[in-house]
């Protein structure tokens, strides 16, 4: 793999990485807004420039995101999960740790730290995926069965630009931040995409059948756009 670090005015400075057997240009920015653009090896850097330039709204509004979800002590992470940082300087290294009940990150720097931050980061979402896959999968379940729809397969991923999603092959997919989200948003995601499997788009039916199920469907709608898909004080 070959890497270049490149400023570029209003974004600042990203990672362009090639990579063989890469065939696309990827966007990605880890927990810190670390910007990375990766490249087929054959690209050019300039190609990885012009791209970044492209997204430059998408980039910023993300690192907004970032800065301002600075993760604390003490803070709930999912349904069963808080966050515990405990500064200890004799550790050389962040050390991380999850339970039943607690995400426990212990190291020699303070909470604020960005290499903290990062671990942090990680390894809630890790929790949050845990919960996710044993939660959800149930409650789809007994949702799809009590107003008689059928789907193929339940997928759980970490999507960021939605909380969910149905194919037209019925495979449903949700975003396991939504394990953040209060019981009645989930429900709602998850009829929603239940609906989506007989109705693959937003029409003036699919609304009719969807508020049939969940008669505040409409205003939970505009309740789910004040959140996003990441870990959020809850």
């Amino acid at each position: 793999m070959a890497q270049r670090q490149v400023y570029i005015e209003g974004i600042g400075e990203i990672t362009l990485a090639k990579r063989r057997g890469t065939h696309s240009l990827r966007l990605s920015i880890n927990a810190a807004g670390r910007v990375r653009i990766g490249l087929p090896y054959w690209a050019s850097y300039a190609a990885g420039i012009s791209f970044a330039k492209s997204r430059a709204d998408w980039i910023n509004e993300q690192q907004v995101l970032n800065q301002h979800a600075q993760l604390r002590d003490g803070m709930k992470i999912g349904k069963a999960h808080t966050l515990y940082f405990n500064h200890d300087p004799h550790f050389s290294y962040i050390k991380t740790r999850i339970d039943k009940i607690g995400i426990y990150i212990t190291g020699p720097y303070g909470d604020q730290d960005e290499r903290v931050q990062l671990k942090a980061r990680m390894i809630s979402e890790k929790a949050l995926y845990n919960e996710a896959r044993v939660i959800l999968p149930q409650r789809v379940k007994s949702l799809s069965a009590l107003h008689n729809y059928s789907y193929k397969e339940l997928k759980i991923r970490k999507l960021t630009s939605r909380w969910g999603s149905c194919s037209s092959h019925k495979v449903i997919t949700l975003s396991y931040f939504l394990m953040q989200l209060p019981w009645e948003l989930i429900d709602y995601v998850i009829l929603h995409e239940l609906v989506h499997t007989k109705y693959l788009n937003h029409s003036p039916r699919f609304w009719q059948v969807l508020e049939e199920l969940m008669p505040n469907a409409k205003p939970l709608q505009k309740v789910i756009k004040t959140h996003k898909p990441r870990i959020q004080p809850i």
